[in-house]
């Protein structure tokens, strides 16, 4: 049954020659939404790593005042903050914040072993933050210790903080990186203290990276942050926010401040990721839209010439069911030569690593795509089955 049916569809090909061609575009077009489907829906699963509730972003800019003087208004902005009822915590940090759309990244060559072979690890987010972003942030330490007073002293490896992702790129095998010395930065040795679950600051749909954490200092005359993490008590708002930037006014008159919320940055970043899959599954709707049309148009005119074949079949003792299983799977078959070209364009992604993307996601997709294909096909199909199947062998043939 199975055979002759995608005879009856090779012997039709260049009539539905341009059906299949559509069904191949439809499969392609459907593939790459498939593929950031579900490149985004496994960046969802993974976690976070930090909580951005009742979270305010401060970035201030010093103004011309000499980097010494601004380490001391920087030092005064932060007791006052901290003795501002309302504010339960606050942090320094570079400016690469969470969704705030800016990064620090950096590649090593490690070895696993002293002398060993070293390999790449790229694409690593570094951090340099102050020692109470576990607090603010509600980091989850899962091996060692976060930064803390012990470090405040110097010593000939400064303390590092990984996360769990750098921890499994560095040893892959599962062995613990704790004590274990990093070369950062032109040769610097630095030694891991601690390993946290993550801090995905790019947002939870974007691809997550290994993660680094420097600490910087509450004496540290090098380094000027520009900006700070504040924890809220639930419930500020204006108010507390124009407080806030009145105390930073009258400490440091020259400086100039943006308070912004995270829930606020992490609704634009959200917006910006999803504008390109959201117009591009507009796109395959209105492709799918045009198959299904197309399928259903074949498939009436298939019908309505047929008649008298149909009639015949039924004369001869073809039950109903056998009728609509018969056009249900011609309508299969035709999917099937599209879906067969798409799949000739599909795998060549896993096999040649194009667009980066993991082989796991291609092959959500190549199987999506696909089911969701012969869904509409069986979906287009059922109606006109339904017709050929009600056909009445004397009717038929008398109107031949």
């Amino acid at each position: 049954m199975i055979r002759h049916i995608f005879t009856l569809m090779w012997n039709r090909r260049r009539a539905n020659g341009l059906l299949v061609l559509e069904i191949f575009l439809a499969y392609v077009v459907l593939f790459a939404v498939g593929t950031i489907g579900s490149s985004l829906w496994e960046n969802y699963r993974q976690p976070l790593g930090f909580r951005f509730d009742n979270v305010w972003q401060v970035n201030f800019l010093p103004g011309t005042q000499p980097k010494a003087e601004a380490l001391g208004t920087l030092q005064q902005v932060l007791a006052r903050l901290r003795a501002t009822p309302g504010v339960l915590g606050v942090a320094v940090t570079a400016s690469n914040t969470p969704f705030s759309f800016n990064d620090s990244r950096t590649a090593i060559d490690f070895a696993d072993r002293p002398g060993g072979p070293k390999r790449p690890i790229n694409n690593i987010n570094s951090y340099a933050v102050g020692p109470e972003l576990r607090d603010v942030m509600g980091l989850e330490v899962t091996k060692g210790r976060w930064f803390d007073q012990r470090d405040a002293v110097a010593g000939s490896h400064p303390p590092l903080v990984i996360d769990e992702q750098m921890q499994r790129a560095m040893f892959p095998t599962g062995e613990s990186a704790l004590g274990k010395l990093l070369t950062l930065n032109k040769d610097k040795q630095w030694r891991i203290i601690g390993v946290v679950r993550a801090y995905r600051t790019d947002g939870e749909l974007k691809e997550p990276l290994p993660a680094i954490f420097g600490p910087i200092a509450p004496a540290d005359t090098l380094f000027l942050p520009q900006s700070l993490l504040v924890r809220v008590a639930p419930g500020s708002g204006a108010a507390l926010e124009k407080r806030l930037a009145d105390d930073i006014r009258r400490i440091g008159p020259g400086w100039t401040s943006t308070i912004r919320t995270l829930d606020e940055m992490h609704s634009s970043q959200l917006k910006q990721v999803i504008t390109r899959p959201l117009l591009l599954s507009v796109m395959s709707i209105f492709l799918l839209l045009n198959v299904a049309l197309g399928l259903f148009g074949v498939l009436w005119l298939a019908i309505s010439a047929r008649r008298a074949e149909l009639g015949v079949r039924r004369a001869l003792g073809a039950p109903a069911g056998a009728i609509a299983r018969l056009i249900v799977g011609e309508t299969l078959a035709l999917t099937t030569f599209g879906l067969v070209l798409g799949l000739l364009v599909a795998v060549q992604f896993p096999l040649l690593g194009a667009l980066g993307e993991r082989t796991s996601v291609y092959l959500t997709a190549i199987a999506l795509a696909a089911g969701a294909l012969y869904l509409l096909a069986t979906i287009c199909a059922l109606y006109p089955s339904r017709l050929a199947a009600g056909i009445r062998p004397a009717v038929a043939l008398r109107e031949e």
